[in-house]
């Protein structure tokens, strides 16, 4: 993947009330002039480095100006000039994680698509075959549509059919088998 970087300035604008040609030296830090000479060096470099950890240019150079903002807020604490363009380098391996750890936490959050519809004239066949079900269950014997709706809409064994009626396991099957015959003939099912 390509990665332009932009170019610096050649020489940066000396601030009102800065010596003219000294170098600002933080007490036991980097200098600014230092910090300066790493992003004309080092720039595309770890620009490089970024582009291996994401996917997409902007990313890649929105972690490489953060590190470079955070050094500089940091750079009293980089004792010795040498281990910064380490600490540059640990500032976009971490901040490449912490993106790439954002967008997985998006796509989790993601709404979920929703389930396939049925449509309206689906409902509506459904609807009409309920109908015709629960008009057929009515027209069968009490014991038939008490046994069928036990063991089928309530998924009862025949055991505990026949335990909870208070009937035979063989009267569970004979009614069984004559409501789901009478059922068929009711609702125009062939057998």
């Amino acid at each position: 993947m390509p990665v332009i970087a932009p170019m610096p300035a050649a020489q940066p604008a000396p601030l009102p009330g800065q010596r003219d040609g000294a170098e600002e030296v933080m007490a036991a830090g980097t200098t600014v002039d230092h910090l300066t000479e790493t992003y004309r060096t080092h720039y595309r470099s770890l620009l490089g480095l970024a582009a291996l950890l994401l996917d997409d240019t902007a990313s890649c150079e929105d972690v490489v100006q953060e590190a470079f903002i955070r050094v500089h807020s940091a750079r009293k604490r980089v004792r010795d000039p040498e281990k910064t363009l380490a600490y540059l380098r640990q500032t976009v391996v971490n901040l490449s994680r912490s993106a790439l750890r954002r967008r997985i936490i998006g796509l989790k959050l993601l709404s979920k698509p929703m389930p396939d519809m049925a449509s309206a004239e689906e409902g509506a066949y459904d609807q009409l075959e309920r109908d015709s079900l629960i008009k057929a269950m009515k027209g069968l014997q009490r014991r038939q549509r008490e046994v069928l709706v036990l063991r089928y809409f309530a998924d009862m064994t025949e055991a505990q059919v026949a335990e909870t009626l208070g009937i035979s396991l063989g009267s569970v099957k004979a009614y069984g088998s004559r409501g789901i015959a009478a059922l068929r003939l009711a609702m125009g099912t062939p057998a």
